[in-house]
């Protein structure tokens, strides 16, 4: 497959990444309202609950011990898990797009190559290499008394110059195909159902589908550190975690 196909291949793919992300990240941003609003009616409640307790006695000032429940402590900490994976959902996204539009800067570059390359095979035509070499001078007659020879025609060399001899012009070089073959019984991953090339990553997710994706399909620019999930299964994870 030329890698022009495969670059169509992992465009194709991309909408539905990023609105399968956008999707996430408006599931994040609902919870995340909702949890808000129920830690600022709890706290609120607690609040009045301090003051009346201050105002009847029954609750005695002291600002050590004159804090949140564990309960609106925790709910303050979800906020902040939820806001965190917000971001760092956003931040793939982001990532995906950058890949595929340094993806196709390196196509277009390639593309370039390709075109240069073509234009000099075709600016290269028989006849236009020529060279010129001296022939051997061989003097036909007799000699002076003196030994120098007597003038008269010499070998192959015409009137006022040397003969010219063509040389083998360069043939034109054959068209590059970028076309390689697949074996059609090759197993196929990634979100592009193309078969294996490049730098590709695995899911951490032992049941993932897929299993394996290339760098540039995911939004992936080097190894990740620690463990990484593939955009179907990282919705997954993050469903566990705000339940």
């Amino acid at each position: 497959m030329g890698f022009l196909e495969d670059f169509q291949a992992s465009v194709e793919a991309l909408p539905s990444m990023l609105h399968r992300n956008y999707s996430l990240m408006r599931e994040l941003d609902k919870s995340l309202q909702g949890v808000q609003l129920e830690n600022e009616q709890r706290c609120q409640q607690e609040i009045e609950d301090i003051k009346h307790g201050l105002e009847s006695g029954s609750i005695t000032y002291d600002p050590a011990k004159l804090k949140f429940s564990e309960e609106a402590i925790e709910e303050q900490k979800h906020c902040v898990r939820i806001a965190d994976e917000k971001v760092a959902l956003a931040t793939q996204t982001y990532d995906l797009v950058d890949a595929h539009i340094q993806q196709l800067d390196q196509f277009m570059r390639k593309l370039e190559e390709i075109r240069q390359e073509k234009e000099s095979a075709a600016a290269v035509t028989p006849g236009t290499a020529v060279a010129t070499t001296a022939a051997p001078t061989v003097n036909v007659g007799v000699t002076t008394a003196d030994g120098t020879p007597k003038s008269g025609r010499s070998g192959e060399r015409g009137r006022g110059g040397r003969k010219k001899s063509k040389v083998p012009t360069e043939q034109p070089v054959p068209p590059i195909d970028l076309e390689l073959p697949v074996d059609p019984n090759e197993p196929t991953y990634c979100l592009c159902n193309q078969v294996s090339y490049g730098e590709m990553v695995a899911c951490d997710n032992p049941n993932c589908k897929i299993e394996w994706y290339h760098y540039g399909c995911v939004g992936v620019k080097e190894q990740p550190k620690g463990k990484w999930y593939c955009p179907n299964c990282i919705g997954f994870q993050k469903k566990r975690k705000g339940k």
